[in-house]
């Protein structure tokens, strides 16, 4: 995650790794509402507003930004990005991330097929595994080892795409699925473009693997820094700095749910590892400084009260962009 000395003031995290690099130009990506960060722990200080999602959309391409992104948190991502991708033209839009396993691979081909129509090429899949106690107890299903998961979903997915474009036989056998019925009822016409790209969330090497396999980049966690991304996803983000008995205190206090004490575990050495801290003028150069050389896509953004804050953003944009 990104941190400023005013915690309001600024949010963002360096969010993507492609596999094959576009370039040395940073892409510059965003949540919404801009500048603001889902805690996950407490209420939301300013929630998304599903209703305004096609102006904020339209206000993000505006101002220069290459990517809107949005999570599988609060709301249905499909449905967000849907509505984002009514009101621009340029922007990219990505799921970043959607879960997987909870969703049957057809239903999922399907509304990732829908969106590259409705944007016009424009859109990349998302997709991330979430862990064993949420499949499990939030979704209801049985849990599974989910490298090997996540590969036949998305060699899944991509098969019931190619049967769409080029009418490919379909025939999907795995240890998870098996699919092979495409009847004309519910099979969508070709599409314009047909190459969607596919991000995983990844942070273990393994899954590193998987994305290697069969998508087209990684989308990191908020706790993979610099070495740890440049290392190639050391088994764990925090025992690649030395942090692995915090790391187990601290999943020891998240599973009593006494998240609000968490923080006091946090010393100074241990934020200043995994965020980048300045002010406004500071942020831009230690971001590029820190992950320039890095990754290909960074999530970024302040909050907009005034005109000024409009075009302080914008400049923002452009100087990350340039990394």
């Amino acid at each position: 995650m990104l941190a400023v000395a005013n915690p309001t003031a600024c949010s963002g995290r360096l969010e993507c790794v492609n596999l094959q690099r576009e370039g040395e130009i940073v892409k510059v990506e965003t949540l919404l509402p801009l500048g603001k960060v889902d805690p996950g722990l407490r209420a939301v200080e300013t929630p998304l507003d599903i209703s305004r999602v096609g102006a904020d959309a339209r206000l993000v391409e505006e101002m220069g930004y290459d990517g809107l992104v949005t999570e599988e948190t609060k709301d249905d991502p499909y449905v967000v990005m849907a509505l984002a991708a009514q009101t621009t033209t340029r922007l990219r839009l990505v799921t970043g991330v959607a879960m997987a396993f909870p969703r049957s691979p057809t239903i999922t081909a399907t509304s990732a097929w829908s969106l590259q129509k409705l944007s016009k090429g424009r859109f990349t899949l998302g997709l991330g595994s979430q862990v064993k106690g949420h499949i499990q107890r939030r979704f209801g299903m049985n849990w599974s080892p989910p490298g090997p998961w996540m590969r036949e979903y998305v060699l899944a997915v991509r098969a019931i795409w190619a049967a769409w474009q080029t009418g490919a036989p379909l025939d999907v056998k795995g240890a998870h699925y098996n699919i092979n019925l495409m009847v004309p009822l519910f099979t969508p016409a070709p599409i314009e473009h047909p190459a969607i790209p596919v991000h995983l969330a990844a942070v273990n090497p393994y899954m590193c693997q998987i994305a290697g396999e069969v998508a087209e980049g990684i989308r990191p966690h908020p706790v993979c820094t610099p070495k740890y991304i440049e290392e190639v996803m050391l088994p764990s983000a925090f025992e690649a700095h030395g942090f692995g008995d915090l790391a187990k205190e601290l999943a020891t206090y998240s599973r009593a749910k006494r998240w609000n004490e968490m923080a006091g575990l946090i010393a100074d050495d241990v934020l200043h590892t995994y965020a980048t801290i300045g002010t406004w003028d500071e942020i831009v150069d230690k971001l590029r400084e820190r992950y320039g050389r890095i990754v290909t896509h960074a999530e970024f953004s302040i909050p907009i009260g005034s005109t000024d804050d409009k075009i302080r953003l914008m400049k923002m944009v452009d100087q990350l962009k340039a990394a």
